[in-house]
């Protein structure tokens, strides 16, 4: 625990996502100016089989009221957030503290966390110490915009998955992010609880590409969110590459977003994949920057 005077802190459960929500909306709608988080993001991420909710998370109670919280996900992930009539209160501060003391006694030599570029807390971890290690945007296909279609390899498809497909999707997904991501392989599990077993999950919402032999080569997850379909990851198989395959799953999971009443597209990607000039030639502009930053422990 940690000690701010006036204030209570206690461990948080899945009881909390929405009050957890509450606290990362008000933060977003200052620094940002707009709210992207929403109930079933938190539920999705904790409720993955190797996350202890209990230790792996802190929250700070202003009374009855939730006004900051903590979490140390493990390896080199953390995530924190004040609400905004709470800043200047030393309360990230502390927080950045005991992220570091977890990460610490878990054995890990570096930590990190998201944040906006140029917000309070981009500031106070610079303050702290903290390095960027990478750069990330959010891209948006402004409104009346269309990706031009590409058209699928002869043999290929691209078609809602099945339940039959989920391993493969996994397998797909993981490969393709641990080209460039240094972390270890998530579980089929982890996967599921963020994937399909998110609340809200529709079967519309994970795409695949099947080459002609059946195999799933590629894959791609939308979520609806408010009036934005979000393309929360988008692979291909490293053997499959250089066919349009991403881009003909990108104009599918966006054209089916938008027949279920999004009227916005986005996604995110980060300096490490090398992928903002594939998301801009097809015609998608950076809304925002964040900030990934990190310090040795």
């Amino acid at each position: 625990m940690i000690d701010l005077p006036g204030f209570t802190t206690r461990p948080l459960s899945l009881a909390d996502a929405a009050a957890v929500v509450d606290v990362v909306a008000a933060e977003e709608l200052r620094s940002t100016g707009e709210v992207a988080i929403e109930v079933a993001d938190v539920v999705a991420d904790w409720q993955r089989p190797s996350f202890d909710v209990a230790s792996g998370t802190l929250g700070v109670l202003d009374g009855d009221r939730l006004v900051a919280f903590a979490e140390y996900s493990g390896e080199d992930r953390s995530d924190a957030a004040v609400h905004p009539d709470h800043h200047g209160r030393g309360i990230g501060t502390a927080l950045a503290g005991w992220i570091r003391d977890r990460a610490r006694a878990a054995g890990a030599r570096t930590v990190g966390m998201p944040v906006f570029a140029g917000s309070p807390g981009d500031r106070l971890l610079g303050s702290l110490g903290y390095r960027v290690r990478w750069t990330s945007w959010v891209l948006a296909l402004p409104a009346g915009r269309e990706i031009v279609p590409q058209p699928v390899p002869a043999g290929y498809t691209v078609r809602e998955a099945t339940p039959a497909d989920h391993r493969a999707v996994w397998t797909t997904v993981e490969d393709a992010f641990l080209e460039w991501s240094d972390r270890a392989r998530s579980s089929y599990e982890d996967f599921a609880a963020r994937v399909m077993d998110r609340p809200g999950f529709e079967p519309w919402n994970l795409r695949v590409a099947v080459a002609p032999d059946r195999q799933v080569v590629g894959a791609a997850f939308v979520v609806r969110a408010g009036d934005v379909g979000y393309v929360d990851k988008l692979a291909v198989r490293a053997d499959q590459r250089g066919r349009g395959l991403a881009r003909a799953l990108l104009v599918d999971a966006f054209s089916h977003s938008r027949a279920h009443g999004a009227g916005r597209a986005e996604l995110s990607t980060d300096s490490r994949t090398g992928a903002l000039a594939l998301y801009e030639k097809v015609g998608m502009e950076v809304t925002q920057v964040w900030l990934n930053r990190a310090v040795d422990l």
